[in-house]
């Protein structure tokens, strides 16, 4: 079976860089480089994801866990390493007229700013941390959800708004709604419908970046369990980033450490936070207790 995408040696430094950067030996505390100051927010981070499932990447904060999801959507560029994608044809039918073979030969990291919005239009979903992010407050929370859809390809105005209408009574938003602008929900609503927007275009790969950071604990729970059913129903390819263990353990299979720009240990959800090898993971499950 191979992976739906693969990451090979990817990096990303903030600063004017030097030969030592990427050598362990020649970083500091806070992963800046001893020699010329510069900050690896992510190292030599590589792993597949097969078609359905779910990674988490958990680390404290500045661990280079967001920064790494920003590089997979195309948020920021790399200074080095490599993103494979592989579909099969049924699936390369639902992005009509994008021009780099999806094969897993292709590294989409060098493709053109245009072939990268197409892509990330038609095949990723993100939902952050701050409906901010992923919202515009001031227009519909049907037009937020149509305008995911023109970027990818619809024309149809009677077909947006059924996709928008069916999509937030599946996250639990009353379509009766979709008029009205997100900044008139609750924070626990927004979140519903950033996953609707991000849903949108039956995404093959959908990121989560700390997505319930903020809410009360009870709306927490609620749109945790939507995202764990919809993955379910859906068979989502999706990774997860947070540093909370909680959500980790309640919503993926495998699970990446991160600390300083590298991944520390890496595996089953279960394996890593029940038994823990790294000095690093074992105290971030101690500090759970």
């Amino acid at each position: 079976m191979n992976p739906i995408l693969s990451i090979c040696g990817v990096s990303k430094i903030y600063g004017p860089q030097c030969s030592e950067c990427l050598d362990s030996r020649a970083v500091l505390k806070g992963a800046a480089c001893r020699r010329c100051g510069s900050v690896i927010a992510c190292s030599d981070v590589c792993f597949d994801l097969y078609d359905g499932e779910v990674l988490g990447i958990v680390g404290e904060s500045g661990s280079g866990k967001s920064t790494l999801l920003k590089l997979l959507y195309f948020e920021e560029a790399v200074t080095s390493g490599s993103m494979h994608v592989r579909l099969d044809m049924a699936q390369l039918r639902e992005i009509p007229g994008f021009d780099v073979a999806l094969d897993g030969e292709e590294n989409l990291f060098l493709m053109n700013p245009f072939q990268k919005r197409m892509l990330r239009n038609r095949l990723m979903g993100m939902v952050y941390q701050s409906p901010h992010l992923g919202l515009k407050m001031n227009i519909s929370t049907g037009g937020n959800i149509g305008e995911r859809l023109i970027m990818a390809g619809c024309r149809s105005v009677a077909k947006m708004r059924k996709r928008a209408s069916s999509l937030l009574e599946r996250t639990e938003v009353p379509s009766s709604r979709m008029d009205e602008p997100p900044r008139n929900f609750s924070g626990g609503m927004q979140q519903r419908v950033q996953i609707a927007r991000a849903l949108s275009v039956n995404p093959r790969l959908l990121f989560l970046d700390e997505p319930t950071t903020g809410l009360d604990l009870s709306v927490q729970a609620r749109v945790l369990d939507l995202i764990k059913s919809l993955q379910q129903e859906l068979g989502l390819t999706t990774i997860v980033v947070s540093h909370d263990l909680g959500i980790i353990k309640h919503l993926t299979t495998r699970t990446m450490v991160m600390k300083d720009g590298r991944v520390v240990e890496a595996g089953l959800t279960d394996q890593v936070l029940e038994d823990p090898q790294h000095e690093f993971t074992q105290l971030l499950v101690n500090s759970t207790l």
